[in-house]
C-alpha cells in the first residue's frame, strides 16, 4: 500500500512539475515578446501631432499630406504642420467613419498641383460618396471636376481608400453601405473595389463591360496595395470578426454577405489571412515592403505584419491605441493614430503621424 501511494504521489508531482515547467516556459516567451514589443516601441518616432482624425497618408519628395476627416488636408514639410483649407462642392456628412478619406497625389503633380480625393457628402437627394479631383493654389485645395459620383453611402462602411496601381488606373475601395445585398449586385457601386481611368472614364479591360467594378462581394474594404509582382492585396472589415486580407484578382467575387472568414463556396474567393470569429483587427490602410504587408489596425489598436512566404502574423507595435493608415518610403515606414475618431481615447497632442525604421520592425 505504501508503495502505490508513493508511486501516485511521484506520479502527482511529475504531472504538475511538468504543467509548472510549460506553465514557466509560455510565461517566459510572453516576456520575450513583450520586451520585444517594449524596444521596438522605444524606436517610434512622432513626426507631427495634435492631428484630427486623419485618415490618409501621401507624400510628395520630403513634404507630408494628410486628409482629416472633418474637411481639412495638413502639409507636413521640415517640422511646420500647415493646416490647408479644402473647397468642396458638396457639404461634407457627418455620419459615422464619413468625410474627407481617400487622397493620392496625381503622377505629374510637380506640374499640375493635382491630386484625387473621396469624400462622403449630403444633399437634398441624399447620402453619397464620389471620387473628385482637387488643385492646389496659395495653400488652398479646391474641387475642379468629379469623376465618379453617388457611390452609395449609409451609416456607416463607406470604404474609401484611393490609390494609383502600377497599370497608372485610380482604384477604390467602396463600401456596402451597411446594406449587404448591394455587395453582391453589379448593378450598384457599393461593396466594390472599383477602377478607373485617370480621367475618370472607365478603362475598357474592366472585367464588366462599361462598369467601373473591379471586384466585388466586399463589405468595408479600407485598404489597398501592391506587392513587386503587381499583385493587388485589399484588407477588409469583417462582421464584427472575420477581418480580412485578400489577394484581389480581376472580376472575382469575394463573398459578402454570403461567405465570410474561411467559409468556402463555388465562385466566391477565400481570404488569404483572418483574424477568425473569435477576434478582431478592423484593418484599414495597408502597405508593402517586400514579402511583408503591414496593416494599420483599428479595434486591434496595432501595426500587423502579415508574411506572405511564411503565412503567420504578428503585432509588431501596440499602445498607441487605434491606427488609420500605413505608408512606406525607402527604409521607413510611417504610421497614423485615430483616437480622436469618436471610438478610441485620446491622448495628449492625438492624433499623431509616426515613423520607425523598417530594420527595427525586421530585426
Amino acid at each position: 500500500m505504501r508503495r502505490i501511494i508513493a508511486l501516485l504521489f511521484c506520479m502527482l508531482f511529475l504531472v504538475v512539475g511538468c504543467s509548472w515547467m510549460k506553465s514557466s516556459e509560455k510565461e517566459e516567451k510572453n516576456d520575450e515578446a513583450r520586451e520585444v514589443m517594449v524596444n521596438i516601441h522605444e524606436e517610434v518616432e512622432v513626426i507631427a501631432d495634435q492631428l484630427q482624425i486623419p485618415w490618409s497618408i501621401e507624400k510628395h519628395n520630403d513634404t507630408f499630406f494628410l486628409t482629416e476627416r472633418p474637411g481639412a488636408i495638413v502639409k507636413i514639410e521640415g517640422g511646420n504642420v500647415d493646416r490647408q483649407e479644402v473647397k468642396l462642392k458638396k457639404k461634407l456628412a457627418t455620419a459615422q467613419e464619413a468625410g474627407l478619406l481617400g487622397f493620392v497625389l496625381s503622377p505629374d503633380f510637380e506640374k499640375t498641383k493635382t491630386a484625387y480625393a473621396y469624400y462622403t457628402y449630403e444633399d437634398s437627394s441624399g447620402q453619397f460618396n464620389r471620387i473628385v479631383t482637387l488643385t492646389l493654389k496659395d495653400d488652398v485645395w479646391t474641387e475642379e471636376k468629379v469623376l465618379l459620383d453617388r457611390i452609395p453611402s449609409g451609416s456607416w462602411h463607406h470604404g474609401g481608400r484611393l490609390k494609383i496601381g502600377p497599370d497608372e488606373k485610380l482604384y477604390a475601395t467602396a463600401g456596402d453601405a451597411y446594406i449587404e445585398e448591394i455587395a453582391q449586385d453589379v448593378d450598384s457601386l457599393g461593396g466594390k473595389i472599383l477602377r478607373l481611368n485617370l480621367d475618370g472614364s472607365i478603362p475598357s479591360d474592366n472585367p464588366i463591360a462599361e462598369s467601373y467594378i473591379y471586384s466585388y462581394g466586399h463589405r468595408n474594404p479600407q485598404g489597398l496595395t501592391w506587392d513587386e509582382d503587381g499583385t493587388l492585396y485589399s484588407s477588409e472589415h469583417g462582421n464584427n470578426a472575420n477581418e480580412e486580407i485578400n489577394r484581389i484578382e480581376v472580376g472575382k467575387n469575394y463573398g459578402w454577405p454570403i461567405i465570410e472568414g474561411n467559409e468556402e463556396q463555388e465562385g466566391m474567393v477565400t481570404p488569404i489571412f483572418t483574424s477568425g470569429p473569435d477576434k478582431t483587427w478592423a484593418p484599414s490602410g495597408m502597405d508593402m515592403d517586400g514579402d511583408k504587408l503591414y496593416v494599420a489596425a483599428l479595434r486591434g489598436t496595432a501595426l500587423l505584419e502579415f508574411d506572405m512566404e511564411t503565412g503567420q502574423y504578428r503585432e509588431v507595435v501596440s499602445d498607441l491605441g487605434r491606427l488609420r493608415d500605413v505608408f512606406i518610403e525607402d527604409e521607413y515606414l510611417y504610421f497614423i493614430s485615430n483616437n480622436t475618431d469618436g471610438r478610441g481615447s485620446a491622448e495628449n497632442k492625438d492624433d499623431k503621424l509616426y515613423r520607425i525604421s523598417l530594420s527595427i520592425l525586421t530585426n
